[in-house]
């Protein structure tokens, strides 16, 4: 796979794509990255890639002419990349999303800034992700987002290729459910400690139980996702149980 950005800031990338998972990722040629500068398709000495809105108003708009330009030349270098803008507009990204976009062999983000790009820039937009219901200064830190969920699907890049199966939002064990809880050594620290299935050594024991944390870990703290997991009759009755408990105008407020 190739990744690649279109950004005013392309020095913020490069510390996060060759740190941790990715940077051993991108060095065993798992996928290629690079980082475009907008500037580059300027003609101005001044390099401007915004300008005031048409009809007044707060901010500056990224201009469509430097956007087009970059697009149309990046893509002329090879296959045509899977082009994503990030906009208030776009879908939701999710662990779904992320498998999508990892079945690609060329995906291009495109980072706006400012109060926002001028609406004829998103023609060239195969694809509007939005990455949450909240305001950031620009899109690299969405595109790192998004560059790091798909990288860890892409075969060899966490190693273990289970690695991903009993994940949150995955759709393995859990079924799209939150993942269970999970503990290490010590077995006892300050007076908690741990379920005594993990410690029996029976397996069937253990997923049964991971299984059933996992469904009351979600209607603990995500209840949306319930609908829409698979769970058996006997499941989800158990699932109601829980949301009352946890959801009830009696439930206690948890610290946890």
């Amino acid at each position: 796979m190739r990744i690649e950005t279109l950004s005013v800031f392309p020095e913020m990338f490069e510390p996060v794509m060759s740190t941790s998972i990715l940077g051993r990722a991108r060095r065993a040629g798992i996928f290629e990255f690079e980082a475009y500068n907008l500037r580059d398709w300027t003609h101005d000495r001044h390099r401007t890639v915004d300008d005031e809105p048409y009809g007044g108003g707060q901010g500056m708009l990224m201009k469509v002419e430097p956007l087009a330009e970059a697009i149309e030349d990046i893509a002329s270098t090879g296959p045509h990349p899977h082009t994503i803008f990030f906009t208030p507009c776009g879908e939701p990204f999710t662990q779904r999303t992320a498998e999508r976009l990892a079945a690609h062999d060329r995906i291009l983000l495109v980072c706006g800034r400012y109060e926002g790009m001028d609406e004829r820039a998103y023609d060239y937009a195969d694809e509007r992700i939005s990455i949450g219901d909240y305001v950031l200064t620009g899109g690299e830190l969405a595109a790192m987002v998004v560059a790091d969920a798909v990288v860890r699907l892409l075969p060899g890049a966490l190693g273990d290729e289970m690695s991903n199966v009993d994940e949150s939002f995955s759709g393995g064990v859990e079924g799209g459910l939150l993942e269970y809880a999970q503990y290490t050594r010590p077995a006892d620290f300050r007076g908690k400690g741990v379920p005594d299935v993990l410690l029996s050594g029976d397996h069937a024991k253990v997923d049964a139980w991971r299984r059933a944390n996992a469904i009351e870990r979600t209607c603990r703290w995500r209840p949306d996702l319930i609908e829409g997991a698979g769970l058996t009759d006997k499941e989800r009755a158990f699932a109601q149980e829980c949301i009352e408990r946890y959801h009830s105008a009696e439930a206690p407020t948890s610290t946890e």
